[in-house]
């Protein structure tokens, strides 16, 4: 049995506690300073208001000022913090670690450096934490398709755990394994967190398909939706994530796999990227949909706004090429300049043999 703390009381980081609890393992559910109302649902009523349901048996809530005291003994440490996030977690977490804890990553995201280059989250996480322990600590990540919610409600679900380090990534991928819950490890940590990064772009095309479906009526009298050009569009991100895989050093099999097309799949489901896209599709500048969506965490946004920063540097450099990622150049366009839809489909699939 091992001692898990997870730091973050959201929707995907309380959502492990489920098959960590069914594996027997303890785990300690630790809010930041934004979770105070969650952290004392889960202590009076044993509920968790954001994902409607009674915590596992095992799970002990812990306010952000009881850090210390969660984190005391543990061999397995979460992040559970979103994207923006990463660096006060890193921050936080960094003077309690000891050496020989793990940390496991399923925040989302990428940074772009001073000179373009793309940093994936677990390597920004590491950046923060002192120098004295950086090294004697492990990074994992989980990425993959998946639904909080539907995790904690044993709905089948599979995943990857990720590590440079693979024996870390196997244990790891041990630890939560369950009959609903399948992870495989791989040690393509590149690979596995900028698919999973760029998915959150790749979705909103998809809602802006759902957005030009509204703007023209809705369906005609012969029921013509917009699903080809939700297709298109789902195949090009799909072809520009293997891209931009290939570029980074990545596996670029990632792209059509779990990381890549499977998690874009089932964010393109529902949620707020779809919403944002919708919005966009719709006729709204992305400034006026922001304005719609106030109060909501724009992961979509913040991934394109990312790219944004990168891509010019990118291509200057000679890294990218100006016909490279036409979508995504779009997308720039879009959430970066509050440009008005307008998707280069005839600039699509430019290797089709």
């Amino acid at each position: 049995m091992a001692k898990v703390a997870i730091v973050g009381a959201g929707f995907m980081g309380t959502a492990t506690a489920w098959p960590l609890c069914d594996n027997g393992h303890e785990v300690r559910l630790v809010g930041t300073h934004l979770d105070g109302a969650i952290i004392q649902s889960c202590k009076e009523r044993r509920y968790h208001p954001k994902l409607k349901r009674e915590l596992p048996a095992g799970v002990t809530p812990y306010y952000v000022e009881d850090l210390a005291q969660a984190l005391d003994g543990v061999e397995i440490v979460v992040s559970g913090v979103n994207s923006f996030g990463v660096h006060w977690i890193g921050r936080t977490l960094g003077p309690h670690l000891k050496p020989g804890q793990t940390v496991i990553a399923v925040t989302k995201g990428l940074e772009a450096a001073e000179n373009g280059d793309l940093l994936i989250l677990p390597d920004v996480l590491a950046s923060e934490l002192p120098e004295s322990i950086r090294d004697k600590v492990k990074i994992v990540a989980i990425g993959g398709p998946c639904i909080a919610g539907e995790l904690a409600a044993r709905r089948q679900t599979c995943v990857l755990f990720g590590s440079r380090d693979g024996a870390a990534a196997k244990h790891l991928a041990q630890v939560f394994r369950t009959p609903y819950y399948h992870t495989w490890p791989t040690t393509d940590l590149v690979g596995l967190e900028v698919g999973v990064a760029l998915k959150n772009a790749y979705v909103l095309p998809v809602g802006i398909a759902n957005g030009l479906l509204d703007k023209a009526g809705g369906p005609d009298a012969a029921e013509a939706y917009m699903h080809n050009t939700a297709a298109a569009v789902f195949a090009e991100g799909c072809t520009e994530m293997e891209f931009l895989l290939r570029k980074m050093g990545g596996s670029s099999v990632f792209a059509y796999g779990l990381p890549g097309a499977g998690d874009c799949f089932v964010t393109s489901a529902g949620g707020r990227s779809m919403r944002l896209g919708r919005l966009l599709g719709k006729g709204h500048t992305f400034t006026e949909a922001r304005q719609i969506m106030a109060g909501e965490t724009l992961e979509a946004a913040m991934i394109v706004s990312t790219m944004g920063a990168s891509i010019p540097k990118l291509t200057e450099r000679g890294f990218l090429r100006p016909t490279d990622l036409p979508l995504m150049r779009a997308l720039v366009d879009i959430v970066v300049y509050d440009k008005p839809v307008d998707l280069p489909f005839d600039s699509f699939f430019p290797n089709v043999p």
